[in-house]
Protein backbone atom coordinates (compact mmCIF):
# COMPACT_ATOMS: atom_id res chain seq x y z
CA UNK A 1 0.00 0.00 0.00
CA UNK A 2 1.29 2.99 -0.95
CA UNK A 3 2.11 5.62 1.64
CA UNK A 4 2.90 8.89 -0.55
CA UNK A 5 0.40 11.96 -0.24
CA UNK A 6 -1.99 11.80 -2.54
CA UNK A 7 -1.48 14.40 -5.39
CA UNK A 8 -4.31 16.69 -7.64
CA UNK A 9 -4.26 13.78 -10.41
CA UNK A 10 -4.80 11.08 -7.95
CA UNK A 11 -7.99 12.85 -6.88
CA UNK A 12 -9.27 13.78 -10.13
CA UNK A 13 -8.98 9.99 -11.22
CA UNK A 14 -11.19 9.33 -8.03
CA UNK A 15 -13.53 12.59 -8.78
CA UNK A 16 -13.64 11.55 -12.56
CA UNK A 17 -13.24 14.67 -13.20
CA UNK A 18 -9.58 16.61 -15.30
CA UNK A 19 -7.30 17.99 -12.64
CA UNK A 20 -7.50 21.45 -13.97
CA UNK A 21 -11.61 20.88 -12.85
CA UNK A 22 -9.70 19.91 -9.22
CA UNK A 23 -7.66 23.03 -9.19
CA UNK A 24 -10.62 25.19 -10.26
CA UNK A 25 -12.94 23.69 -7.07
CA UNK A 26 -9.78 24.19 -4.66
CA UNK A 27 -8.97 27.82 -5.97
CA UNK A 28 -13.04 28.63 -5.13
CA UNK A 29 -13.78 28.90 -8.58
CA UNK A 30 -17.47 29.46 -9.63
CA UNK A 31 -16.84 28.25 -13.01
CA UNK A 32 -17.77 24.51 -11.94
CA UNK A 33 -20.84 22.77 -11.80
CA UNK A 34 -22.55 22.19 -7.98
CA UNK A 35 -22.70 18.69 -8.48
CA UNK A 36 -19.26 18.44 -9.56
CA UNK A 37 -17.64 20.27 -6.85
CA UNK A 38 -19.92 18.37 -4.53
CA UNK A 39 -18.03 14.87 -6.18
CA UNK A 40 -14.38 16.75 -6.18
CA UNK A 41 -14.91 17.45 -2.33
CA UNK A 42 -16.37 14.14 -1.89
CA UNK A 43 -13.38 12.82 -3.61
CA UNK A 44 -10.52 15.36 -1.46
CA UNK A 45 -12.04 13.98 1.89
CA UNK A 46 -11.65 10.34 1.44
CA UNK A 47 -8.03 10.81 0.10
CA UNK A 48 -7.15 13.37 3.06
CA UNK A 49 -6.07 15.73 -0.34
CA UNK A 50 -3.95 18.55 1.17
CA UNK A 51 -3.57 21.29 -1.82
CA UNK A 52 -0.20 22.32 -1.73
CA UNK A 53 0.03 26.00 -0.22
CA UNK A 54 2.94 27.42 -2.96
CA UNK A 55 0.75 26.16 -5.93
CA UNK A 56 -2.24 27.70 -4.62
CA UNK A 57 -0.53 31.04 -3.84
CA UNK A 58 1.36 30.88 -7.39
CA UNK A 59 -2.22 30.56 -9.03
CA UNK A 60 -3.84 33.40 -6.89
CA UNK A 61 -0.74 35.57 -7.62
CA UNK A 62 0.03 35.91 -3.80
CA UNK A 63 2.93 34.10 -1.64
CA UNK A 64 0.96 34.13 1.58
CA UNK A 65 4.28 35.85 3.14
CA UNK A 66 4.84 38.54 5.06
CA UNK A 67 7.88 40.58 5.39
CA UNK A 68 8.79 42.08 9.23
CA UNK A 69 11.98 43.95 8.66
CA UNK A 70 13.58 45.31 11.92
CA UNK A 71 16.78 47.87 12.96
CA UNK A 72 18.44 44.28 13.89
CA UNK A 73 16.80 41.12 15.11
CA UNK A 74 18.39 40.81 18.79
CA UNK A 75 16.60 43.96 20.57
CA UNK A 76 14.01 41.85 22.99
CA UNK A 77 11.48 43.95 22.01
CA UNK A 78 11.84 43.71 18.20
CA UNK A 79 11.78 40.22 18.58
CA UNK A 80 9.08 39.81 20.69
CA UNK A 81 6.76 41.74 18.17
CA UNK A 82 8.04 39.72 15.36
CA UNK A 83 7.24 36.43 17.63
CA UNK A 84 3.39 38.25 18.45
CA UNK A 85 3.60 38.93 14.36
CA UNK A 86 4.16 35.24 13.00
CA UNK A 87 1.73 33.36 15.82
CA UNK A 88 -0.75 35.60 14.16
CA UNK A 89 0.27 35.11 10.26
CA UNK A 90 -0.36 31.12 11.14
CA UNK A 91 -3.26 31.38 12.35
CA UNK A 92 -4.06 32.76 8.84
CA UNK A 93 -1.61 30.47 7.06
CA UNK A 94 0.42 33.34 6.17
CA UNK A 95 3.95 32.94 6.85
CA UNK A 96 6.91 35.50 8.20
CA UNK A 97 10.25 36.26 6.62
CA UNK A 98 11.94 38.50 9.41
CA UNK A 99 14.95 40.35 8.00
CA UNK A 100 17.05 43.49 9.09
CA UNK A 101 18.56 46.26 7.84
CA UNK A 102 21.05 48.44 9.66
CA UNK A 103 21.21 51.32 7.97
CA UNK A 104 18.77 53.15 5.15
CA UNK A 105 20.66 51.51 1.68
CA UNK A 106 20.57 48.03 3.69
CA UNK A 107 16.82 48.80 3.69
CA UNK A 108 16.45 50.12 0.33
CA UNK A 109 18.22 47.00 -1.15
CA UNK A 110 16.13 44.96 0.73
CA UNK A 111 12.61 46.12 -0.06
CA UNK A 112 13.52 46.36 -3.87
CA UNK A 113 14.57 42.72 -3.11
CA UNK A 114 11.43 42.02 -1.46
CA UNK A 115 8.49 44.04 -3.05
CA UNK A 116 10.16 44.76 -6.71
CA UNK A 117 10.57 40.70 -7.53
CA UNK A 118 7.13 40.50 -5.02
CA UNK A 119 8.20 37.93 -2.70
CA UNK A 120 6.28 39.09 -0.01
CA UNK A 121 2.20 40.43 -0.02
CA UNK A 122 2.51 43.01 2.63
CA UNK A 123 5.25 44.71 4.86
CA UNK A 124 5.41 45.35 8.55
CA UNK A 125 8.44 47.83 9.11
CA UNK A 126 9.79 48.49 12.93
CA UNK A 127 11.26 51.72 13.59
CA UNK A 128 10.74 53.14 10.49
CA UNK A 129 11.43 57.00 11.39
CA UNK A 130 14.76 55.78 13.17
CA UNK A 131 16.75 56.92 10.38
CA UNK A 132 15.73 57.58 6.66
CA UNK A 133 14.32 54.28 6.06
CA UNK A 134 10.75 55.22 5.87
CA UNK A 135 12.02 57.38 2.13
CA UNK A 136 12.63 54.12 0.54
CA UNK A 137 8.62 52.50 1.41
CA UNK A 138 6.59 52.46 -1.53
CA UNK A 139 3.32 53.82 -0.56
CA UNK A 140 1.24 51.79 -2.87
CA UNK A 141 1.94 48.27 -1.28
CA UNK A 142 0.66 46.88 1.73
CA UNK A 143 2.40 48.32 4.80
CA UNK A 144 2.03 49.09 8.04
CA UNK A 145 4.35 50.28 10.80
CA UNK A 146 5.22 49.40 14.34
CA UNK A 147 7.02 51.63 16.84
CA UNK A 148 5.46 54.79 15.74
CA UNK A 149 3.23 57.08 14.08
CA UNK A 150 2.44 57.16 10.39
CA UNK A 151 3.81 60.56 9.61
CA UNK A 152 2.25 59.84 5.61
CA UNK A 153 -1.25 59.50 4.34
CA UNK A 154 -2.71 55.99 3.80
CA UNK A 155 -0.07 54.21 5.76
CA UNK A 156 -1.39 51.96 8.72
CA UNK A 157 0.77 51.70 12.40
CA UNK A 158 0.61 50.06 15.93
CA UNK A 159 2.54 51.80 18.55
CA UNK A 160 2.37 51.76 22.42
CA UNK A 161 0.84 54.85 23.65
CA UNK A 162 3.61 56.77 24.35
CA UNK A 163 3.14 60.26 25.83
CA UNK A 164 0.81 58.29 28.21
CA UNK A 165 3.19 55.20 29.14
CA UNK A 166 5.95 58.34 29.91
CA UNK A 167 3.13 60.31 32.02
CA UNK A 168 1.46 57.68 34.15
CA UNK A 169 5.51 56.61 34.84
CA UNK A 170 6.52 60.25 35.89
CA UNK A 171 3.38 60.71 37.87
CA UNK A 172 4.01 57.12 39.89
CA UNK A 173 7.28 58.81 40.73
CA UNK A 174 5.56 62.24 41.53
CA UNK A 175 2.88 60.62 44.14
CA UNK A 176 5.92 58.90 45.88
CA UNK A 177 7.28 62.54 47.23
CA UNK A 178 9.62 63.43 44.25
CA UNK A 179 10.21 66.41 42.47
CA UNK A 180 13.74 66.54 41.68
CA UNK A 181 12.86 63.66 38.92
CA UNK A 182 15.60 63.60 35.27
CA UNK A 183 14.79 62.07 32.43
CA UNK A 184 16.74 59.82 30.58
CA UNK A 185 15.48 59.22 26.58
CA UNK A 186 16.03 57.36 23.64
CA UNK A 187 17.14 58.86 20.57
CA UNK A 188 15.27 61.87 20.32
CA UNK A 189 15.15 61.68 16.33
CA UNK A 190 12.86 58.66 17.20
CA UNK A 191 8.70 59.38 17.36
CA UNK A 192 8.67 56.83 20.69
CA UNK A 193 11.58 59.34 22.79
CA UNK A 194 9.78 62.38 21.90
CA UNK A 195 6.28 61.23 23.08
CA UNK A 196 7.30 59.70 25.86
CA UNK A 197 9.66 63.16 26.44
CA UNK A 198 5.97 65.25 26.01
CA UNK A 199 4.15 62.55 28.80
CA UNK A 200 6.93 63.56 31.61
CA UNK A 201 6.78 67.22 31.04
CA UNK A 202 3.04 67.34 31.18
CA UNK A 203 3.30 64.87 34.53
CA UNK A 204 5.25 67.48 35.47
CA UNK A 205 3.67 70.43 34.52
CA UNK A 206 0.05 69.16 35.78
CA UNK A 207 1.94 68.60 39.32
CA UNK A 208 3.17 72.60 39.47
CA UNK A 209 7.07 71.25 38.88
CA UNK A 210 8.99 72.85 36.88
CA UNK A 211 10.66 71.53 33.41
CA UNK A 212 14.67 71.74 33.77
CA UNK A 213 16.17 70.53 30.75
CA UNK A 214 19.14 70.05 32.33
CA UNK A 215 17.74 67.07 33.41
CA UNK A 216 16.99 65.34 30.20
CA UNK A 217 19.88 63.30 29.30
CA UNK A 218 19.68 61.63 25.57
CA UNK A 219 20.43 58.10 25.68
CA UNK A 220 20.79 55.41 23.08
CA UNK A 221 18.79 52.70 24.84
CA UNK A 222 21.85 51.06 25.67
CA UNK A 223 22.80 50.48 29.69
CA UNK A 224 25.94 51.88 28.84
CA UNK A 225 23.67 54.92 28.07
CA UNK A 226 21.97 55.28 31.12
CA UNK A 227 25.18 54.57 33.66
CA UNK A 228 26.62 57.59 31.82
CA UNK A 229 23.14 59.52 32.17
CA UNK A 230 23.39 59.13 35.95
CA UNK A 231 27.25 59.73 36.26
CA UNK A 232 26.89 62.93 34.26
CA UNK A 233 24.65 64.30 36.75
CA UNK A 234 26.66 63.53 39.11
CA UNK A 235 29.78 65.26 38.04
CA UNK A 236 27.09 68.09 37.59
CA UNK A 237 26.06 68.26 40.68
CA UNK A 238 22.59 67.87 39.84
CA UNK A 239 21.88 64.48 41.66
CA UNK A 240 18.15 63.68 41.26
CA UNK A 241 15.59 62.19 44.08
CA UNK A 242 14.18 59.87 41.23
CA UNK A 243 15.29 58.85 37.56
CA UNK A 244 12.67 57.98 34.85
CA UNK A 245 14.35 56.24 31.77
CA UNK A 246 12.72 55.38 28.48
CA UNK A 247 13.21 51.91 28.63
CA UNK A 248 14.82 49.08 30.87
CA UNK A 249 18.09 48.58 29.56
CA UNK A 250 19.07 52.43 30.51
CA UNK A 251 17.75 51.63 33.85
CA UNK A 252 19.96 49.09 34.32
CA UNK A 253 22.85 51.37 33.77
CA UNK A 254 21.27 53.79 36.03
CA UNK A 255 20.90 51.09 38.81
CA UNK A 256 24.79 50.35 38.20
CA UNK A 257 25.84 54.00 38.27
CA UNK A 258 24.27 54.34 41.64
CA UNK A 259 25.67 51.54 42.79
CA UNK A 260 29.09 52.32 41.92
CA UNK A 261 28.46 56.04 43.38
CA UNK A 262 27.20 54.68 46.32
CA UNK A 263 23.77 56.28 46.05
CA UNK A 264 21.06 53.74 47.90
CA UNK A 265 18.03 52.56 45.56
CA UNK A 266 15.38 53.43 46.05
CA UNK A 267 16.15 55.24 49.40
CA UNK A 268 18.49 58.00 47.98
CA UNK A 269 17.26 57.63 43.90
CA UNK A 270 14.37 55.52 42.87
CA UNK A 271 14.55 54.79 39.13
CA UNK A 272 11.50 53.32 36.99
CA UNK A 273 11.70 52.14 33.39
CA UNK A 274 9.63 50.93 30.45
CA UNK A 275 9.67 47.72 28.89
CA UNK A 276 9.35 44.78 31.52
CA UNK A 277 12.01 42.88 30.22
CA UNK A 278 12.60 39.39 31.52
CA UNK A 279 15.17 40.15 33.60
CA UNK A 280 13.43 43.33 34.94
CA UNK A 281 12.68 41.58 38.25
CA UNK A 282 16.17 40.48 38.49
CA UNK A 283 17.81 43.94 38.41
CA UNK A 284 19.42 44.57 41.86
CA UNK A 285 16.91 45.86 43.46
CA UNK A 286 14.11 44.38 41.44
CA UNK A 287 12.84 47.64 38.62
CA UNK A 288 9.81 48.99 38.88
CA UNK A 289 8.74 49.50 35.35
CA UNK A 290 5.82 50.21 32.67
CA UNK A 291 4.92 46.36 31.45
CA UNK A 292 4.18 46.70 27.44
CA UNK A 293 2.54 43.60 25.74
CA UNK A 294 5.05 43.71 22.84
CA UNK A 295 3.64 40.46 20.89
CA UNK A 296 0.48 42.13 21.08
CA UNK A 297 1.66 44.74 19.11
CA UNK A 298 3.12 42.49 16.25
CA UNK A 299 -0.63 40.77 16.13
CA UNK A 300 -2.08 43.63 15.96
CA UNK A 301 0.41 44.48 13.07
CA UNK A 302 -0.26 41.67 10.99
CA UNK A 303 -4.26 41.44 11.93
CA UNK A 304 -4.14 45.06 10.47
CA UNK A 305 -1.70 44.30 7.62
CA UNK A 306 -3.88 41.16 6.35
CA UNK A 307 -6.95 43.47 6.38
CA UNK A 308 -5.20 45.55 3.87
CA UNK A 309 -3.85 42.73 1.73
CA UNK A 310 -7.94 41.62 1.71
CA UNK A 311 -8.60 45.27 -0.12
CA UNK A 312 -10.31 45.86 3.12
CA UNK A 313 -10.49 49.20 5.06
CA UNK A 314 -8.97 48.72 8.73
CA UNK A 315 -11.17 49.65 11.43
CA UNK A 316 -8.50 51.19 13.38
CA UNK A 317 -5.66 53.18 11.01
CA UNK A 318 -3.03 54.49 14.20
CA UNK A 319 -3.73 51.95 16.83
CA UNK A 320 -2.12 52.71 19.99
CA UNK A 321 -1.78 50.82 22.87
CA UNK A 322 -1.24 51.00 27.02
CA UNK A 323 0.87 49.99 29.24
CA UNK A 324 0.86 48.38 33.13
CA UNK A 325 2.54 50.07 35.69
CA UNK A 326 4.76 47.19 37.45
CA UNK A 327 6.01 48.05 40.76
CA UNK A 328 9.15 47.02 42.40
CA UNK A 329 11.83 47.76 45.04
CA UNK A 330 13.53 50.26 42.72
CA UNK A 331 11.12 52.74 43.92
CA UNK A 332 9.70 54.28 47.35
CA UNK A 333 8.82 57.10 49.18
CA UNK A 334 11.08 59.76 48.53
CA UNK A 335 13.41 59.66 51.94
CA UNK A 336 12.17 56.16 52.83
CA UNK A 337 14.05 53.06 53.36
Amino acid sequence: MSTSRPTIRDVARLAGVSHQTVSRVINGSEDVFPETRATVEAAIAEMGYRPNAIARSMARGQTHTLACISPNLTDYTFASVIEGAEVEARQHDYFILSSSASDPEAFRALVDELVGHRRVDGLIVINPYSDERFEYIPKDFPLVFVGASAHEKNVCSVSLDDEKVAYEATQHLITLGHTKIALVTGPMEEDCSRDRTDGYRRALQEAGIAFEESMVIEGDWSATSGQSALLSLIEQGRVPSAVFAQNDRMAMGVLRAARDANIKVPSQLAVIGVDDMPLSSYFDPPLTTMQQDMPRIGQEATRMLLEIIKKKNPTVHDMKLSAQLIVRRSTSEKGGD
